[in-house]
């Protein structure tokens, strides 16, 4: 079903493609097969907006950008204040 929504979300030929957890309801070899293409198709000149929670994929994007408590920020070890 996710390369069915991949394809549904690449038919039309858009600029960027936002992708919402796109590995979140996959086994592990099927979101690495799913995520490998997704980089593919971004080494094609895609562009895609990846929200996820695994850092796995963090690791592996070109750029991270981390929504900590409604703010943007690109490095959330210096911009979330724990008080406990």
């Amino acid at each position: 079903m996710q390369r069915v929504a991949i394809a549904r979300a690449l038919i039309m030929d858009p600029a960027l493609v936002l992708a919402d957890e796109p590995t979140g309801s996959l086994d592990s070899k099927t979101g690495a097969e799913i995520f490998h293409l997704l980089q593919e198709l971004n080494k094609k000149g895609r562009t895609f907006l990846i929200v996820t929670h695994d850092p796995r994929i963090t690791k592996a994007t070109k750029r991270t950008i981390y929504l900590i408590d409604g703010k943007i920020s690109n490095n959330p070890t210096v911009d979330l204040n724990i008080a406990f």
